[in-house]
C-alpha cells in the first residue's frame, strides 16, 4: 500500500502530489521499455515516484508524482517526450481536499 502522507521538512519546500497521465506515441511500449531498461524513470533530484498503473490496452500509464513544484516535473518530461505525451494534474489526497474545504467553510 503506498502511503502518501508527506510533512514538510524545513529545510525544502512543502511537496505537492501530481496526477501524471503518459499518452504513448503510436503505442510504442517496445522503445519506452527498453529506455526505462537502460536508464530507469530518469527522475531528477526532488521528484518522488509513489505509484503506477497501466490501462488494460498498454497505450497509457497513470502515476502518482510528488514533488515541490511543477518546473521539477518539466525537467523528468523532457528526457521522456520524444516517446511519450504528457498531462500533469496536481492533486491533493481526499483528506487534504477535505480538511482545506472545512477551513474555508469557517
Amino acid at each position: 500500500m503506498v502511503n502518501l502522507k508527506h510533512e514538510a521538512r524545513r529545510d525544502t519546500l512543502p511537496s505537492m502530489l501530481f496526477m501524471v497521465i503518459e499518452r504513448f506515441k503510436a503505442s510504442d511500449t517496445k522503445a519506452i521499455g527498453e529506455r526505462f531498461k537502460r536508464n530507469g524513470r530518469m527522475l531528477p533530484e526532488g521528484v518522488i515516484y509513489h505509484a503506477s498503473w497501466m490501462d488494460s490496452n498498454g497505450t497509457r500509464c497513470f502515476q502518482i508524482m510528488e514533488a515541490a513544484g511543477q518546473e521539477l516535473l518539466d525537467l523528468w518530461i523532457s528526457r521522456w517526450n520524444d516517446l511519450v505525451d504528457f498531462e500533469v494534474i496536481p492533486v491533493l489526497t481526499s483528506s487534504e481536499f477535505w480538511a482545506r474545504a472545512e477551513i474555508r467553510a469557517t
